[in-house]
C-alpha cells in the first residue's frame, strides 16, 4: 500500500516539474538570430531561422533575400514568408536561374542578422518517364482448372441440399 502511495506522489508532481522547471525560450534567448541558408536543389532558396542560444523561432521575423549571381544579374530584393513546413523555416519558391549564385538573406530589428552563402541553382529535373509496356506471357496452369473447381463445389452443394431434405423426411416419418 505504501509503495502505492509513493508511485501516486510522484506522479502528481511530474506535472507541476514540467510546469515549473524551464525558463520561457523568449526569457532565455537575447534576439540574436541564427540563418542557415541553403539552396533547394533547384532554383530556389530555404531559410532555417533560430535564436544563436538554440532555442526555436516562437515569433514571426522578417527576412530579405537579395542574390547576385557570376554574370552579375540581380534578384532582389525579396521579402520572404514563413513556410508551412516548420517553425522558423522559410522557402523561397523558384527565383533563380541555373548557376552559381551569391545569396544574402538578412533580418532588421529588433532580430538583427545576415548571411550570405554560394548557392548552386539547378534547373527543374523532369519526372522519369514511365517504361514502356510489354505483355507478360503467363505460365500454363497445371493440374486441375478453374472449371473444375466450380462443378467439385456444385457437386457438393447439391449433395448436402439432397442430405438436408432425406434427414428432414426420416424425422418426419
Amino acid at each position: 500500500m505504501r509503495t502505492l502511495r509513493v508511485l501516486l506522489a510522484v506522479l502528481a508532481l511530474i506535472p507541476m516539474l514540467l510546469l515549473l522547471g524551464g525558463t520561457p525560450a523568449s526569457a532565455a534567448n537575447d534576439g540574436k538570430l541564427t540563418l542557415q541558408v541553403a539552396g533547394d536543389g533547384a532554383t530556389g532558396v530555404t531559410i532555417r531561422a533560430g535564436y544563436a542560444d538554440g532555442h526555436e523561432l516562437t515569433n514571426l521575423v522578417r527576412l530579405v533575400l537579395r542574390a547576385t549571381n557570376d554574370n552579375g544579374d540581380v534578384v532582389g530584393p525579396i521579402q520572404l514568408n514563413p513556410s508551412g513546413e516548420g517553425q522558423g523555416f522559410y522557402t523561397t519558391g523558384p527565383v533563380l536561374s541555373p548557376g552559381r549564385w551569391q545569396v544574402t538573406v538578412s533580418s532588421p530589428a529588433p532580430n538583427p542578422a545576415e548571411v550570405t552563402v554560394a548557392v548552386e541553382a539547378k534547373a527543374e529535373q523532369s519526372a522519369p518517364k514511365p517504361a514502356p509496356a510489354t505483355s507478360v506471357a503467363l505460365p500454363e496452369q497445371t493440374g486441375l482448372g478453374a472449371g473444375v473447381w466450380w462443378l467439385i463445389g456444385s457437386a457438393l452443394l447439391i449433395a448436402a441440399a439432397g442430405s438436408a431434405v432425406l434427414l428432414a423426411r426420416s424425422r418426419n416419418g
